[in-house]
């Protein structure tokens, strides 16, 4: 690597050549404050709160775009950088809704910090002309307020990311903002309410819609059997709402902090995952067996499917027709449980803890109703835990760690890798090799499916049969795989697609890292490997040997893909019309 000699803050270092003087001043321990950078994503210089001087320069330069060269002199916090960035932050807040003490990003917003950094006071230093926005709520998942935005542009980039690109910059001038196409809502355009804008947001002028008074609402109705169900990947990501160091499975505590916020059973959709890899498996074999349509794709991801249904409607032919696990256990609750336990569907209420936004619009699809009532009734995202932890009170870090409720807490390593790209795949391959080639499979870790690679690829030979399969993440790799099959060009048997990048772990509805986390960790990589390290350590790893699934198969569906099944465990999906 080809090195350069650079002084900053009057020390020298030597650096990689060609990196930003933000990266560099990273190499000395020094944060270098900005609002606006995320890595690979959104390089632009736009917020100038990263400016610095160089020597010999003429001007402060933006440290997140100027790379360094051979002998260059940076000073990072002299008082004319100081007095910049204070300004700049004056001149941002003039415009900014300033409702600190009520935003849902208190506390974690990033201009927030930086003013009480920099000794920026609530006082308007450059009043003048105010715009008016209305929120725009008219999506399923999520609000916009752009009386908060500070016009970063890093929703703009995140959504390019992903491809679909339905929002960006209206107008010019002091009438600049952040909209759809023509101004249109967001539930006009073809969002696939993945949720990435938000996690990348560095105010609150995005959030998902915040369902907890619904929550709180059902768990103090005596009326009510409130059931929380929580999605693979939270048990790795709520700790940090709460500083703890990412990728720390808390599974045991947050199991805890469920039972004392009310609910009356404590599930794991994990349970639902393994539910999910045996209907799938089976779906599988049948269409390889007897020529259905392939490859067949995963179905998991409520972003990637509504994607499906905007930019590929005349291939939702590959789509497995299976639930995702979160619709799998409200089902499952609603029909086998309530009829177990003697419990009138009308009266339960099924909350799922999702890392997904989409996941809100996923309960208000159609087709997902197998009780006759919705199979899920409201969609919490992990933040969303975390506030209802906060307001009730709780200590997280010093709960004890409890176990789910039975029978539909238990699950296998299989299950828990749910959370991470690739985690679906190889899940299902644990059960479909051993179905297809009739004999135990030993070894069950397929390697060449996981990390963080955007699109993953590897070919298995069972009993002389040829499977080439595929799993991809972000809507980006979801649609260069996608042109393959609308071409026929597509070589794979068995794709497995996730609508954020690195998968749930990754998903619109963790918790929100500052952009220095986000830029120098790999998110994703830390909350998968932790999946990983609990599928392990699980006694039971394949799906079809998790003996709460054999009951309930046993006592209600019959066999994987029977006419229970397919009634209750199996949806369909529809064409949406494509708006940018």
């Amino acid at each position: 690597m080809d090195m350069v000699n650079i002084k900053i803050n009057n020390v020298a270092y030597s650096v990689p050549n060609g990196i930003s003087i933000l990266e560099a001043a990273r190499y000395a321990g020094i944060e270098i404050p900005t609002l606006c950078f995320l890595k690979d994503i959104n390089e632009i210089g736009a917020c100038r709160i990263c400016m610095v001087e160089v020597k010999g320069a003429r001007s402060l330069v933006t440290a997140c775009v100027y790379p360094v060269n051979e002998g260059m002199e940076v000073f990072t916090n002299t008082e004319k950088v100081r007095l910049s960035r204070k300004h700049t932050l004056e001149l941002i807040l003039s415009t900014h809704r300033k409702e600190c003490l009520s935003c849902v990003r208190s506390g974690n917003c990033e201009l927030q910090r930086l003013c009480k950094e920099f000794g920026v006071k609530d006082e308007n230093y450059y009043a003048g002309k105010i715009r008016d926005y209305e929120f725009d709520d008219s999506a399923a998942h999520m609000i916009r307020d752009n009386s908060k935005c500070i016009l970063c542009r890093r929703c703009e980039a995140a959504c390019r990311e992903q491809f679909v690109s339905v929002i960006g910059a209206n107008a010019r001038g002091f009438d600049t903002h952040i909209s759809s196409a023509f101004d249109k809502d967001l539930a006009d355009v073809s969002c696939v309410s993945c949720g990435q804008c938000i996690v990348n947001c560095p105010t609150g002028a995005l959030a998902e819609k915040d369902d907890t008074d619904k929550a709180f609402a059902a768990i103090n109705d005596p009326t009510k059997f409130v059931v929380a169900q929580t999605a693979p990947s939270i048990r790795v990501t709520l700790g940090e709402a709460f500083g703890m160091h990412m990728g720390t499975n808390v599974q045991g505590k947050m199991v805890a902090a469920l039972r004392r916020l009310g609910f009356d059973k404590v599930f794991d959709a994990n349970f639902a995952a393994d539910l999910t890899i045996v209907e799938e498996a089976n779906e599988l074999i049948e269409r390889v067996q007897n020529g259905g349509t392939l490859p067949m794709i995963t179905s998991c991801s409520p972003g990637w499917i509504k994607f499906c249904e905007h930019y590929y409607p005349d291939q939702l032919g590959h789509l497995s027709t299976c639930k995702s696990p979160q619709q799998m256990f409200g089902a499952t609750i609603k029909t086998w449980y309530a009829k177990k336990m003697g419990i009138d569907p009308k009266d339960i209420v099924v909350v799922g803890i999702m890392p997904c936004t989409a996941k809100k619009f996923e309960t208000k699809r159609d087709d997902q109703c197998a009780s006759g009532y919705p199979d899920v009734d409201i969609a919490l995202t992990t933040r969303e835990l975390a506030r209802m932890i906060d307001t009730a009170g709780l200590y997280f870090p010093k709960l004890p760690d409890e176990e789910f409720d039975s029978p539909l807490g238990e699950a296998t390593g299989a299950a828990v890798i749910f959370g991470a790209t690739g985690g679906v795949m190889e899940a299902a391959l644990r059960t479909a090799v051993e179905k297809i080639s009739g004999e135990e499979l030993k070894e069950l870790d397929f390697t060449e499916v996981r990390g963080t690679k955007g699109i993953k690829e590897a070919t298995y030979t069972v009993n002389g049969l040829e499977i080439k399969v595929c799993a991809a993440s972000g809507i980006a790799n979801a649609n260069k795989v996608m042109e393959e099959v609308k071409a026929g060009t597509s070589p794979y048997t068995f794709i497995e697609i996730m609508a954020c990048p690195g998968g749930c772990v990754n998903g619109g509805g963790q918790p929100v890292q500052h952009a220095v986390v986000r830029n120098f960790y790999d998110l994703k990589a830390i909350r998968g490997a932790a999946l990983y390290e609990a599928d392990k350590n699980m006694p039971v790893r394949k799906s079809h040997e998790s003996e709460a699934i054999k009951t309930v198969y046993k006592e209600f569906f019959g066999e994987p893909g029977s006419h229970v099944a397919h009634e209750t465990l199996h949806t369909s999906y529809i064409p949406r019309p494509k708006y940018r």
